[in-house]
């Protein structure tokens, strides 16, 4: 195994959906301008309410990427 240094950087994603869904829509999106992603971590996890049901979930993410070599 390659010895790497990373960086972490953390994101919030959502969803009406689930928690999974939430997840990966942080994660695509980060992936849009963020290179290298290889981990994620859960930091937290919330939600809102509307009348008495789960009407959004939020995620709370860390991820970690390989900075690029010189």
């Amino acid at each position: 195994m390659s010895e790497h240094t990373y960086k972490i950087v953390e994101i919030v994603g959502s969803s009406p959906e689930s928690v999974e869904q939430a997840i990966e829509n942080a994660i695509a999106d980060a992936a849009r301008t963020v290179r290298n992603i290889r981990w994620f971590e859960v930091t937290e996890t919330r939600g809102h309410v509307e009348g008495g049901r789960v009407a959004h979930y939020q995620v709370g993410l860390k991820i970690g990427f390989t900075l690029e070599e010189s």
